[in-house]
């Protein structure tokens, strides 16, 4: 009886699945995700930008500016085009306007998310 009884007990923690179990359900476990330090994303302090409007393209929905660091993205300042989040804005903003600005990287398409004129 007693090996039938193991038997079964066997059988049945082979036979349970163990998905949904989950490393940070135990006290001590993590997740490595590898390092992310070179991970840049977006959050709501992240600093603006200074930039000029070189050319609008009302059909594309997008902005080439010249600016100065991305500090979010991590990247130097350049000149470069940008989708715009709102293709309204394109109404208002005319070449050579000098704007502040955050981009973001959304889907891999650097986007401008927020502006306002610079003073």
């Amino acid at each position: 009886m007693k090996k039938a009884l193991a038997t079964a007990t066997i059988a049945i923690i082979f036979a349970t699945p163990i998905t949904g179990f989950a490393a940070d359900s135990m006290p001590g476990m993590k997740h490595d995700m590898g390092d992310m330090s070179g991970m840049k994303h977006e959050t709501a302090t992240s600093p603006m930008s200074e930039g000029v409007i070189k050319k609008i393209d009302k059909t594309a929905g997008k902005l080439t500016l010249t600016h100065g660091p991305l500090q979010n993205l991590g990247m130097p300042g350049m000149t470069m085009v940008f989708k715009v989040k709102d293709a309204a804005w394109l109404e208002k903003l005319k070449t050579g306007d000098k704007i502040r600005f955050v981009a973001e990287d959304l889907n891999g398409t650097l986007t401008v998310t927020s502006y306002e004129p610079a003073k």
